[in-house]
């Protein structure tokens, strides 16, 4: 059987992922964690390893707070989800995004902070 866990809060902004990440930075107390590339449009702030993560993500659409479900397989856990209501709304790069079937969007995605237990 596949394993899921909560894998990160994403916090979603119109402004640019490095200005966002500062008021959120100092608003949850988390330092925001160093980048490789300055136009990335994540951001990730600190977190202990028993935590899920807390991104930061520019977007195009209206802002809002969305989870990430991590799963060893999405295939299984998107079908165990649509089992309990949800459905399918895109699949966009290497996730997929869901809707619940009280109407809140979230994304299912590979495991991102190593093997889950």
């Amino acid at each position: 059987m596949h394993k899921s866990r909560l894998g990160a809060f994403v916090i979603d902004s119109k402004t640019d992922a490095a200005t966002a990440a500062e008021f959120w930075s100092a608003a949850l107390r988390r330092k925001v964690l160093p980048v490789e590339d300055p136009d990335d449009k994540y951001r990730t702030l600190e977190a202990t390893a028993d935590e899920p993560m807390i991104l930061i993500q520019e977007v195009g659409h209206e802002p809002r707070v969305h989870l990430d479900i991590e799963a060893d397989d999405l295939e299984a856990e998107v079908t165990r989800l649509e089992a309990l209501g949800a459905r399918r709304v895109e699949f966009v790069k290497r996730w997929w995004v869901m809707e619940a079937p009280t109407g809140q969007r979230f994304c299912v995605v590979n495991p991102q902070r190593g093997a889950i237990p």
